[in-house]
């Protein structure tokens, strides 16, 4: 009689097989399993959140198939989602949604001068719980809102001061309850929440080379616009501070693109507005897509430069530089994926039907196909694998990652540890970050 065989060597096509009958939950934990079977199974993401007939499923672009989950409240607008949850909205009352297991936290009504108000966009806190959770939303042009656990109310911040004709356009969680605030025009805010028992996402380390050393403007924390309340209460929020990324010096100057994009972008910066901030292996990027027609930008010391419709420009953050956004080619083949999802980054290598610098999006409001725009080719083409699947421009929800930032799918590919240098180099880039 033969030995019997231990479950890591299982065949591969029987793992597979296995697989295919495995809701989502199930099969992400099966590949957690061992070596073997995480080789063995492909990743499920990144997926489309895509509803059909009133039924949501997740539909996988690396293995071409769709996990079905829990019917979503009916009436319900998606507003966001961030590792596995996502943030409804129905009839001016929010909530978040696990469309996993059903788990629904309910959030106080957002009211301003005696009347609900709604939003459209919403980003909060990973892992939430009903006696844990954070969440931030743009109110106005140049308001913020926020809520966390225990509080009757959302906390209305004072409008911040920008530039004439900015607006606040994008909203990104961070961690350590850093949200990142970016504008029509490409001024960028932070909003520190209060401390609590923050999740924070998985993250596989993986080196990267840090922002090159400039002696210039430094960034620097200013506290600003506390809530118009005084919130000491215990059913209160507690005050939070919202400070300018780029220090402005005395006087606090408004945003000046001339001095924080590098030419031609400095004037681009001024006509485009569909604008996304993302953080992409620990550094910070500034997205922007050309959603009108062709654009030709003079170029310092003549000759023009033409973005097509749809092109995307994608900005990195040297924060000892100046100026201290510039364009780059690359995303160090890694990929991110923008749309009502809090904007998701993953590395490429070893993952079926996924492409690394590639930017993946949704156009507004749901009614545009899932696109990809390629850093290379410069250019945005539908998502085929998912668009062969069946799956509607008007059933694409959002990107839905049970984590939002994934460094490594370990699919047999080579381990990478970290140089103490490299270590250090990655602890002072975050400073600069915070700073």
């Amino acid at each position: 009689m033969p030995p019997f065989r231990r479950w890591e060597e299982l065949p591969p096509d029987l793992l597979c097989r296995i697989g295919d009958t495995l809701e989502l939950k199930c099969y992400a934990r099966a590949r957690g399993a061992c070596t073997t079977w995480r080789c063995a199974l492909p990743p499920p993401f990144p997926s489309l959140l895509v509803v059909v007939n009133r039924s949501p499923s997740a539909a996988s672009l690396a293995i071409n198939r769709s996990f079905e989950l829990n019917a979503i409240p009916e009436r319900a607008r998606c507003i966001g989602s961030s590792n596995g949850w996502l943030a409804l909205l129905v009839d001016s009352k929010f909530s978040l949604f696990n469309p996993i297991t059903a788990t629904e936290i309910d959030l106080p009504l957002l009211i301003y001068n005696n009347s609900t108000q709604s939003t459209s966009r919403l980003v909060f806190a990973p892992n939430p719980a009903r006696d844990d959770f954070a969440a931030v939303t743009i109110f106005d042009i140049n308001v913020l809102a926020y809520v966390t656990a225990g509080a009757r109310r959302w906390a209305i911040l004072d409008p911040i001061t920008l530039t004439r004709g900015d607006q606040l356009v994008d909203v990104f969680y961070h961690e350590k309850g850093r949200v990142y605030c970016l504008t029509r025009y490409g001024d960028v805010y932070i909003l520190r929440l209060p401390e609590r028992s923050l999740g924070k996402p998985i993250m596989v380390k993986d080196p990267s080379s840090g922002p090159a050393r400039f002696k210039g403007r430094q960034t620097q924390k200013l506290p600003r616009r506390l809530p118009r309340s005084p919130f000491e209460g215990p059913d209160l929020n507690a005050p939070v501070t919202v400070a300018p990324l780029l220090a402005k010096g005395l006087g606090d100057l408004p945003f000046d693109p001339d001095t924080s994009f590098a030419p031609p972008y400095n004037r681009f910066a001024l006509v485009n507005s569909a604008k996304h901030i993302v953080f992409c292996d620990g550094n910070l990027y500034q997205i922007w897509r050309n959603k009108s027609c062709a654009v030709t930008m003079q170029l310092p010391g003549g000759g023009r430069h033409r973005v097509a419709e749809n092109e995307m420009l994608v900005l990195r953050y040297y924060p000892r530089r100046q100026p201290c956004w510039d364009a780059v080619t690359d995303l160090g083949g890694y990929s991110v994926f923008l749309g009502k999802n809090n904007a998701a980054s993953m590395y490429a290598q070893g993952v079926p039907g996924l492409k690394g610098n590639c930017v993946y999006w949704i156009g507004e409001m749901g009614r545009d196909q899932c696109m990809v725009f390629d850093m290379v080719s410069k250019r945005s083409t539908p998502c085929l694998p998912i668009a062969a699947a069946g799956v509607t421009p008007q059933s694409t929800i959002c990107w839905y990652f049970l984590t939002d930032m994934v460094k490594n799918f370990n699919n047999g590919g080579k381990r990478v540890y970290q140089t103490r240098a490299r270590v250090r180099a990655d602890r002072e880039n975050q400073q600069d970050m915070e700073e």
